[in-house]
């Protein structure tokens, strides 16, 4: 039995359990995943990241995600923001250049993960970042690996298809993870409807749900329906996708402020190079040690 030193942190409530993976390695963090993130049981949180020193010279750093259930998602922009913030404030001493001027610092650090290089702007201020910037890449519509369209068709009124721009109700997006984004004022279904179409035929590797409404000062209400962690407070990549679909089918401009149950992130869809950015908070919960059959 060990004792693995752990970090606590969210993004708009998005919460994970964050482990120096190069200091501390996990043997089985499927395993560690489930019973850490159990809110009776174990830590409480919507999965386990594991940082560590990137395998290749283009990138700084890694990171690994497993799900509440212990599945190994692709991406996560909440996490993303939140493994800047503990590089920076925890890593001593910093090992990569700071930009100054304004009176602010910023810095960029380039993360390696399961769905390619991820480039992260961290906004500094006393030493402290107050917010994270992530370049989340291209947004793309089609990709059989992850939305078999043919069998999206058949998805439920009003839960349909519909290829190409226009005034669809739903849209696939995906941001190097599958979504499946949906517009209706019942935002608040999320929990019975999320739960079956993460799991529908059309999802060849099950899939993120999003439910998104369209607000009178222009924001967009979203909740969101994690593949392998169910309703959760905010989801980075689910923002992305939604202010794409939105952008997209003519309800919002390039720029949004998706508001989820923890807070809002700000979106843009950038035209001159097609990628998307994300903006958003990172804090701090609390440290630990968690004792570990490793």
């Amino acid at each position: 039995m060990t004792r693995i030193p752990f970090t606590k942190m969210h993004g708009c409530g998005n919460d994970y359990i964050y482990v120096d993976a190069h200091l501390h390695p996990i043997a089985d963090p499927v395993a560690a995943a489930i019973a850490w993130s159990d809110r009776h049981k174990g830590i409480g949180s919507d999965g386990l990241v594991l940082i560590d020193r990137s395998p290749v010279p283009e990138a700084d750093f890694s990171m690994r995600i497993f799900n509440a259930d212990g599945s190994e998602a692709m991406m996560c922009g909440n996490a993303s923001r939140c493994i800047g913030k503990y590089l920076y404030e925890k890593t001593h001493p910093w090992p990569l250049p700071v930009k100054e001027g304004n009176g602010y610092q910023e810095t960029e650090i380039r993360l390696l993960t399961l769905s390619g290089i991820k480039i992260l702007y961290l906004h500094i201020v006393d030493g402290i970042v107050e917010s994270v910037t992530v370049d989340m890449g291209a947004p793309v519509f089609e990709d059989e690996s992850l939305f078999n369209p043919t069998i999206g068709k058949s998805l439920s009124t009003p839960l349909h298809y519909r290829e190409g721009q226009g005034g669809g109700s739903a849209l696939f997006v995906s941001m190097g993870n599958p979504h499946y984004v949906i517009f209706t004022d019942d935002v608040d279904q999320v929990g019975e409807t999320g739960r079956a179409l993460e799991v529908h035929p059309a999802f060849p590797q099950r899939c993120n749900i999003e439910f998104a409404r369209i607000e009178a000062d222009g924001s967009i209400r979203t909740r969101v329906w994690e593949r392998g962690s169910g309703i959760t407070q905010a989801c980075g990549t689910g923002a992305c996708a939604t202010a794409v679909a939105a952008a997209l089918t003519g309800r919002a401009g390039r720029k949004s402020s998706i508001v989820m149950d923890g807070g809002t992130l700000s979106i843009e869809w950038c035209e001159t190079d097609n990628h998307v950015y994300m903006t958003g908070p990172a804090t701090f919960v609390f440290d630990g040690e968690i004792a570990w059959d490793n």
